[in-house]
């Protein structure tokens, strides 16, 4: 797993939690939307990081301990 995936000091993590804080179950399909809409605009950068925001709300979900980093 790259180390953004499991780094709380990263944005990608902050925005996951943000994300799980505010949609609950619901984040992982927020995340995949904005994805989806900066993939249409061919915006690599920015898809890139939102997969990996989404590749963090997959941690967070396998390890619930991970979200808790930050508290």
């Amino acid at each position: 797993m790259p180390a953004s995936h499991s780094d709380p000091s990263s944005d990608a993590f902050g925005a996951a939690l943000a994300l799980i804080g505010q949609y609950g179950e619901d984040a992982e399909v927020i995340a995949t939307l904005r994805a989806a809409e900066l993939a249409a605009l061919n915006d690599l950068e920015g898809l890139a990081y939102w997969d990996d925001v989404i590749a963090c709300i997959h941690a967070i979900e396998a390890d619930p301990k991970a979200g808790q980093a930050l508290h």
